[in-house]
């Protein structure tokens, strides 16, 4: 198996033109600022693989070296420079090996579903160097039936939900013509850094004032400055570094007609089913919550466009209710999105904030927050996959499940939810020492989900 040191394209290095000047935008810098706790900021997808033929380590790492070129952001590393040349920049990585990104792990007796849900949280979990670029792929061996799995990770200064699917489109077959540039590009100099650094803050100053309008925008969306409180409840309440995860699915056709029926949408039908679960459990504690306050983030690219990667989300606080009727529920649901989406389209307050938002959270001012925040009760991440199912090195992808991590503050429990050929498919997951009690919160999810599907 040939690494990526045979790349021929490493030979070619580029001449002519000054380097192109690749900076980590404000919001993927506000991520790796808030990287500082136990549990990283990081994120990936579990896919469930049916496989005619064998697919190892070897070839696995054959079609990621030979994807990835596609990506070249997956060859570089984040770099910082020195004071007056600005922000962080990427550059190429000269010693990138792809035997360090692409491993295997073994899965755990009995290797079942439930032992692959905990190898691959695990290896999410696993902080991922930075002194390297911030991805890896792990093959699952060992589980049971003679299934196959792998396990993709992301640091989030890489993407956001979104531009986690980029990254995946382009290693899922056929994969994607390679990039133009050639391997490896040279630092630029520091020179042109700053110079560009000047440049920068001098469109900066230009844009003041729309960063003020922006940053008023997104704080609407994110329920204001000062925000009612959220019911108080045993789902806010400081948590600690453990995680585990269960998996639902279903399919999203009966799901998206129900909510259609009401005049809302698949999106709005989970934040629905998963309030409704939230207040079933949380009755059961003696506790009543309406309504849910849900954060969810909301991508800008549609409206920003821009590159594939880097993180483009804003967070959109929704309060669900838990009474009343299937149809009242989403239809003031489908009502309180429509009104405030528009307002989280554009630049989160973490980038908008840029430098001072970085600072806070480096010197434990983001911790701090997140401990006592009291604005929201959960958090419902919700990206569309392909419609069609794809396949990696020949093997069909049967299932795609998301999973992220990060530091809890004082949230128990939270929702990874991914469209994929026909499925929903939930992840949640929860903080097994102060959290739910995850199988009957999957227990509630799954009837709320029923009745949703039979309401008329």
């Amino acid at each position: 198996m040939a690494s990526t040191t045979d790349d021929p394209l490493r030979a070619k290095m580029w001449s002519g033109k000054p380097p192109v000047i690749e900076r980590a935008s404000s919001a993927d810098l506000a991520f790796l600022a808030m990287d500082t706790g136990k549990v990283p900021q990081q994120f990936g997808v579990i896919l469930l693989l049916e496989c005619s033929g064998d697919l190892g380590l070897p070839e696995l790492r054959q079609v990621v070296s030979q994807r990835i070129r596609a990506i070249p952001r997956l060859r570089q590393r984040l770099i910082t420079v020195p004071v007056g040349c600005g922000r962080a920049v990427w550059v190429d990585d000269l010693d990138f090996r792809i035997e360090r990104h692409v491993r295997a792990v073994s899965c755990p007796p009995p290797g079942d579903e439930r032992a692959l849900h905990d190898i691959a949280l695990s290896v999410i979990m696993d902080r991922l160097p930075r002194r390297a670029p911030l991805w890896s792929v792990i093959l699952i061996t060992d589980l049971a039936d003679g299934a196959a799995a792998v396990v993709v990770v992301l640091h989030h200064v890489l993407a956001d939900g979104l531009g986690g699917l980029n990254v995946l489109a382009a290693l899922v077959d056929p994969g994607a013509p390679p990039a133009a540039l050639p391997f490896p590009q040279p630092k630029p100099p520091l020179s042109s850094l700053a110079r560009d650094a000047w440049l920068t803050r001098a469109r900066g100053v230009r844009r003041l004032a729309g960063s003020w309008r922006s940053f008023r925008q997104a704080m609407f969306a994110s329920g204001g400055v000062l925000p009612a409180r959220a019911v108080p409840c045993s789902l806010v309440r400081p948590t600690g570094s453990g995680r585990r995860m269960a998996v639902l699915r279903l399919n999203r056709e009966p799901v998206a007609a129900a909510a259609h029926r009401h005049g809302a949408t698949a999106n709005d039908a989970v934040l629905v089913a998963i309030a409704a679960a939230l207040h079933q459990v949380l009755l059961g504690r003696g506790e009543s919550v309406d309504p849910v306050a849900i954060t969810v983030p909301v991508s800008g690219r549609g409206a920003q466009g821009g590159s594939p990667l880097g993180n483009l989300v804003s967070p959109l606080l929704v309060e669900v209710p838990t009474v009343g009727t299937v149809g009242e529920r989403l239809m003031r649901v489908e009502a309180d999105v429509r009104a405030h989406r528009a307002a989280a389209s554009g630049p989160a307050p973490i980038a908008i904030l840029g430098v001072l938002f970085r600072l806070i959270a480096r010197l434990g001012g983001y911790r701090y927050y997140m401990n006592h925040q009291r604005r929201f009760h959960t958090l419902v991440t919700h990206v569309r996959g392909p419609a069609e199912p794809v396949t990696l090195g020949g093997c069909k992808v049967n299932a795609a499940i998301p999973v992220g991590v990060g530091e809890g503050g004082n949230m128990t429990v939270y929702f990874e939810v991914l469209s994929y050929a026909g499925m929903l498919t939930i992840a949640v997951i929860v903080d097994p020492d102060h959290g739910p009690d995850i199988d009957e919160l999957t227990h509630q999810l799954r009837n709320e989900f029923d009745s949703i599907i039979a309401s008329s």
